[in-house]
């Protein structure tokens, strides 16, 4: 179906615009990627205060300490990651060749794929922007951007700073409502890569299949937990007390639930209380707490929590405060006894929320693990090699992380990508690099070769040679 919106006119013109650009210099020289990257680089981390203001005021309250530690600072070490291996990645790859096609040669070169789309959220602006930009641009691509219009001013400033560093045949950033994201879905990328919600995610799909445009999802889902029987207890609560509150859980790979040794329950939940006061004295007006994004998004978590403990579980309060619709600061609550059905356990929480399900054998925690949908995320808090070594290989989940939350994502080495309901594809270090590349085989063959005593016509030399042929 055609849109007769000017902005969506606009985007098919931009797309066209980049399209003709990559057509004119489809193979950019690493010296030209390599500068594209520096310039990346250095608009981020120039202006990387001001980015974080504007984050800060699109949320209600988000410290510049955490904004600095989750998102830029993961962003230049990526761009120092790709900055020091991308000449590496470029470079063919040479292959083996079966004995019946010798003396030809074989390899696998890398290739741009053109004009990557990137939809980013609005939990991690900058980082869910300029992650998949740095894979786009160490791999020779162009780039449309759609930032969420749930942070209209970061996302206006992003826009401004894109446009002051790159050609907008090169890097260009789109803003608008939601009618433009849909659009933007449907638009013949050479690769598009959302970020977002499941239920999005689908639609999202939807859109890039009439094209038939290969596409990057990076989901959520309900990402586990588990405290093992034989780990340091006060310090894997710690731990994931840190990660669940980080961006006050509004973060894809927050562990969404803990999987704890039955009978461990009420000793988590003080442990987790100690842990909270430490970290954000002084809850209610405490700076270093992130706010939550929408009024909306803080009426679906009160929603969660109400329909819960109507339905039989327990609200443990871990601060002395009380959510705030004013400030939209929610404090975080653990849950117990929380009905299976509940959409407390059937929804992925993203925010504050955290329900405590014990489990008496590590068989019932893989067991409760495996049936349900993949997850984005799992943890595990254990300290011998059989437990560590079953949950690794007897679980399937888009990324893991032992003893440590979230932390496997500032790996930039390490892919990050989803699984089943939580995803597909991956980007970062060279999985980024090679989600957005063609990897082209390449076989050039020898003047002399077996060519002519294969062709036809078939006869007795061509049956001897296969019989032959068939025998090694």
């Amino acid at each position: 179906m055609k849109n007769d919106l000017p902005e969506v006119a606009a985007l098919e013109a931009l797309l066209r615009e980049q399209r003709d650009a990559y057509l004119h210099a489809p193979y950019p020289s690493w010296d030209t990627r390599a500068t594209h990257l520096r310039a990346l680089r250095k608009v981020m981390l120039d202006n990387r205060d001001a980015l974080a203001d504007a984050m800060s005021a699109d949320f209600g309250n988000r410290a510049k300490q955490e904004v600095l530690l989750a998102e830029f600072l993961l962003v230049k070490e990526e761009i120092d990651a790709a900055l020091r291996h991308g000449k590496r990645w470029m470079k063919a790859q040479h292959r083996s060749t079966n004995k019946w096609l010798l003396p030809a040669r074989a390899k696998v070169v890398p290739q741009p794929l053109g004009v990557i789309g990137i939809i980013v959220p609005w939990n991690y602006p900058v980082l869910l922007a300029v992650g998949p930009l740095i894979s786009a641009l160490t791999a020779g691509n162009r780039a449309i951007i759609k930032m969420s219009e749930l942070t209209p001013r970061t996302a206006a400033l992003f826009e401004q700073l894109i446009g002051q560093t790159f050609s907008r045949d090169h890097v260009a950033v789109v803003n608008g409502d939601a009618a433009l994201a849909a659009a933007f879905s449907a638009q013949p990328f050479d690769h598009l890569l959302f970020t977002g919600s499941t239920k999005v995610g689908h639609e999202v799909m939807r859109a890039a299949a009439e094209h038939l445009t290969p596409i990057t999802l990076e989901l959520g889902g309900k990402s586990p937990a588990i405290i093992g029987v034989h780990t340091r207890f006060g310090n894997a609560v710690d731990n994931l007390i840190a990660g669940k509150t980080l961006n006050a859980g509004q973060t894809c790979v927050a562990p969404d639930y803990v999987l704890v040794p039955r009978g461990k329950e009420q000793a988590f939940v003080e442990r987790a209380r100690a842990r909270m006061a430490k970290m954000y004295p002084g809850f209610a007006h405490n700076p270093d707490y992130t706010s939550i994004i929408s009024a909306r998004h803080f009426e679906r978590l009160a929603r969660l929590a109400d329909e819960a403990q109507a339905a039989g579980a327990q609200l443990h309060a871990l601060t002395d405060a009380a959510p705030d619709p004013a400030s939209r600061r929610f404090p975080l609550i653990a849950v117990t006894n929380a009905p299976h059905e509940s959409a407390l356990m059937q929804e992925e929480i993203f925010g504050p929320l955290l329900p405590i399900v014990p489990y008496d054998t590590l068989d019932d925690a893989i067991a409760w693990i495996n049936a349900r949908p993949r997850p984005l995320a799992l943890y595990l808090y254990a300290d011998d090699a059989p437990t560590i070594e079953r949950v690794t290989h007897e679980t399937i989940a888009g990324g893991m992380a032992v003893n440590e939350t979230l932390m496997h994502l500032a790996c930039e080495s390490l892919p990050f990508g989803g699984v089943g309901a939580s995803g597909m594809g991956a980007y970062h270090g060279y999985e980024g690099f090679v989600t957005f590349s063609k990897m082209k085989p390449v076989l050039t063959q020898a003047r002399l070769n077996a060519r002519g005593w294969i062709a036809p016509p078939y006869g007795k030399r061509v049956n001897a040679l296969l019989k032959l042929m068939m025998r090694f």
